[in-house]
């Protein structure tokens, strides 16, 4: 068995802070379409405009960053009290 024994809380929380961002990104695209195209056949304005489409990706990436970092400290914290996750790894040959 290997144990993770704890996560650099930075690097962790910027690499899935960029994961949130890429991948929120990817749908706001479609929902900004789709917003747009049933807004206007049903003469409703679409709540979100297009650089809050563009600005909304960055925001859940800020807020994925600190609780990334909050879960990450605390999961150091309480590995050194009970041990880490502990997983089993298997070498395959390529």
């Amino acid at each position: 068995m290997k144990r993770i024994k704890r996560f650099n809380v930075w690097q962790t929380a910027k690499v899935v802070a960029l994961m949130y961002v890429l991948v929120i990104a990817i749908f706001m695209i479609p929902l900004g379409l789709i917003g747009s195209v049933a807004g206007g056949l049903f003469g409703n304005a679409f709540p979100f405009s297009g650089a809050m489409l563009i600005f909304l990706p960055f925001v859940y990436g800020i807020l994925i960053f600190l609780m990334t970092a909050l879960g990450c400290a605390i999961y150091n914290l309480v590995a050194r009290w009970v041990g880490g996750i502990e997983v089993e790894v298997e070498l395959v040959e390529a």
